[in-house]
């Protein structure tokens, strides 16, 4: 700044006084500390005084300040240089330190009489302060670092919870998947798995457990469909799912409305994995269904299930083509949070890459080159499931419990559970609306409280989503009419083409069963013409043995 004194020291200076401050005694020391807290203290509150006479319309506050502390900033050369020429000579450091102490008592004297006229000065009235924003990094302690460890404290005494959803047909491995991933045995004997239950509904079942990791708490609660998929008719199988996914968010909205709310239980579905089958063929529609169905109030991540039944190659393609048809269908996938941090960054990356994740569960453990491993043993070698060129277990593990457990509590709250909640709240006030409606056309005094945010009312701009949300649907209505009508026509051409299949396939029959009866007809005539024959010479020979017989006789009784 123009006018400032320069407080700098050149290179041979600083060597100096770096030699100075390695050989002097901690009394040296201690002044030499003092008098820089002083200086600064000083700077400061000459400042703060040119503010308040109001100085800072025509100058800074450094200018200000340096009207105040300029002499005594003159005078630190002359010191520096007294104490090198008396350490050079060999004087003692007891000299040095008395000039120093005669230097703060004369400054000290000199700040109380120039402070006294200042707080005089102070006593006119100060113009109004403006904040700005500005960065200050403090040199000592205060202790609003430690905000960090408090959080963690409490967040550790508190403990956590997530709620996760396993979704897909029998058999494909979720109980082993789940024992596998959270390393214990959440389904055994005493609670088995879905798929090994005798009972299969649609009801949705819960099995909460408290698991205990390095003294930390998650409370965690899984939630499956017993019986999802496996009827010949899945028409609405989904419904299910999606009541006790809106029941949680009502009861988590009920005890957000009530007067205490100290302590809010979070129940709600962070998380749904749903287990496509290992078919290659891409997705059933029952697969694209469920999704579009829940893809807007839960946190899907699709998952392909018993992996080591494909090759690399298979499960490439099959990657590829389920993405595809989700990108087709406008299905909404989890996303992967963007990060500051470019190692962050590049490690979501990485893991959005194997989405849909392939992945293999195992309840065993074999040694497998003198290490303890979960896998499965097969003719040709074992499956670890937490290498990563076997499957996409531990990555599926890291993403979910290790890097975006939290951002998957968060996207629930701030996404799903809000637009749930706009969803009741739209449907409340219309209720109310039309309640209140009657009253009004009545005469009555009593009308609906409406807060104004702005130049729009806001059960008018309700009205008007409600009546878009009417239009949508009944445009909605026509094309699934009209499909339904294609459909309808599709349906009575094939039942034409299979009638006139069936009507050709009549006439071949008959047309064959006609020359089959002809030819046995044929057959018959000629069994009968030789039959006839047989008959006759078998009667020529009855008749010739007799003759035969009636001339023995004749000749026995000549004789």
């Amino acid at each position: 700044m123009n006018g400032r004194p320069s407080m700098e020291l050149n290179d041979a200076e600083q060597q100096h006084e770096a030699a100075l401050l390695a050989s002097e005694s901690p009394v040296a020391a201690a002044i030499r500390k003092d008098n820089s807290l002083r200086l600064k203290l000083d700077h400061t509150r000459a400042a703060r005084e040119a503010f308040l006479r109001g100085e800072h319309l025509n100058s800074t506050p450094h200018a200000a300040a340096e009207k105040l502390i300029g002499n005594h900033a003159n005078h630190v050369p002359a010191m520096k240089s007294e104490h090198k020429a008396e350490n050079g000579n060999g004087t003692a450091k007891e000299t040095f330190k008395e000039k120093l102490q005669e230097k703060i008592q004369e400054r000290n004297s000199k700040l109380k009489k120039e402070g006294t006229n200042g707080d005089s000065a102070a006593a006119t009235p100060a113009p109004a302060m403006t904040t700005a924003n500005t960065v200050r990094l403090i040199e000592g302690y205060v202790g609003f670092a430690n905000l960090p460890d408090q959080v963690y404290r409490k967040a550790v005494k508190r403990g956590f919870e997530f709620s996760l959803m396993v979704v897909g047909e029998s058999g494909l491995g979720k109980s082993t998947f789940i024992n596998s991933l959270f390393l214990t045995d959440i389904y055994n004997e005493k609670n088995p798995g879905p798929s090994l239950r005798v009972k299969k509904t649609l009801k949705v079942e819960t099995t909460s457990s408290l698991l205990v990791e390095k003294g930390v708490n998650l409370k965690l609660t899984i939630v499956d469909t017993p019986g999802f998929g496996d009827f010949v008719d899945n028409t609405n199988c989904w419904q299910p799912i999606i009541d006790c996914i809106e029941q949680r968010y009502n009861e988590y909205l009920n005890e957000e409305s009530k007067v205490s709310r100290k302590t809010i239980p979070d129940y709600r579905i962070h998380c749904c994995l749903y287990f496509i089958a290992p078919t290659g063929h891409g997705l059933k529609p029952l697969d694209v269904e469920f999704m579009k169905k829940l893809h807007d109030k839960v946190n899907i991540i699709p998952v392909i299930a018993k992996a080591d039944t494909m090759t690399p190659e298979e499960i490439r393609e099959f990657k590829r083509t389920i993405l595809n048809e989700i990108r087709q269908n406008k299905i909404q996938i989890y996303e992967f949070p963007d990060c500051d941090d470019e190692e962050e960054n590049k490690v979501n990356k990485q893991l959005k890459e194997k989405v849909p994740f392939a992945i293999v569960g195992s309840n065993c453990i074999m040694e497998v080159n003198g290490k303890q491993v979960r896998g499965r043993q097969y003719p040709w070698g074992v499956v670890d499931i937490e290498n990563m060129q076997h499957c996409d277990f531990l990555a599926l593990r890291t993403m979910l419990i290790r890097r975006h457990m939290h951002d998957l509590k968060d996207v629930t709250h701030n996404v799903h559970y809000e637009n749930f909640r706009y969803r009741k709240l739209l449907a409340s006030v219309s209720s109310d609306k039309g309640k209140t409606a009657p009253n009004n056309e009545a005469g009555s005094s009593e009308r609906p409280i409406s807060i104004d945010f702005g130049d729009r009312n806001p059960l008018q701009q309700l009205q008007e989503e409600r009546e878009e949300h009417e239009r949508r649907l009944k445009k909605m209505e026509q094309e699934m009419e009209q499909v339904f009508e294609m459909k309808v026509k599709e349906k009575e051409l094939k039942l034409r083409e299979s009638e006139q299949d069936l009507e050709k396939r009549r006439l071949a029959l008959m047309s064959t069963l006609d020359q089959q009866e002809k030819e046995t007809e044929e057959k018959r005539k000629q069994f009968e013409d030789e039959k006839r024959v047989w008959e006759e010479q078998q009667d020529e020979l009855r008749r010739r043995s007799l003759e035969t017989q009636d001339k023995k006789k004749e000749k026995k009784k000549l004789f």
